[in-house]
């Protein structure tokens, strides 16, 4: 059953997150509070102990206060930040959380162009009648929650909790 809590809940809440910011460019706080309580319940279940936890909220420690600044500057959404946060402690502080952050910036970057695009583009979407979700052509902001899940999907099996998951599957 914990196999089947650290393959599913992590992936149905980043996903979940990103539809609802590509739709609506929010995040409801719900998905990062689910994420963060699951990982408080799943990572003893699956083998963690107390230290290796600590690192782990270390790192979500350390990718909010980075977080918390960029939404200070308002460089970066409140939500984007939360959702960051909670999946940054599901990946502790090691090579799996610097993966993850990559992927992220690297998605962060492609969806940005490719907002950008569509943007400018406008007027042709609409005429064509291209199925586009009106906020994503109208908002001033990037659903960036669809990169943070992107990149978490990209780098979640090197994860301390999926290896543990697969060490337990073997």
């Amino acid at each position: 059953m914990i196999v089947a809590c650290i393959l599913v809940i992590f992936p149905f809440c980043l996903t979940f997150a990103a539809f609802t910011d590509l739709f609506t460019m929010t995040i409801p706080n719900r998905v990062s509070g689910i994420l963060l309580c699951a990982f408080v319940v799943v990572a003893p279940l699956a083998g963690l102990g107390v230290g290796q936890m600590g690192i782990h909220i270390m790192a979500a420690t350390l990718v909010f206060a980075v977080c918390f600044c960029l939404f200070a500057l308002k460089v970066m959404g409140g939500g984007d930040a939360k959702l960051l946060t909670a999946s940054a402690i599901w990946f502790g502080l090691n090579l799996s959380l610097v993966e993850f952050l990559l992927y992220v910036s690297i998605f962060g970057g492609m969806l940005t162009l490719a907002v950008l695009l569509l943007r400018k583009q406008e007027n042709t979407i609409l005429a064509t009648g291209i199925p586009v979700p009106a906020l994503l052509l109208t908002a001033k902001k990037i659903p960036y929650g669809i990169a943070i899940a992107l990149g978490a999907f990209a780098a979640y099996p090197s994860s301390p909790l999926m290896q543990a998951a697969f060490a337990r599957l073997s």
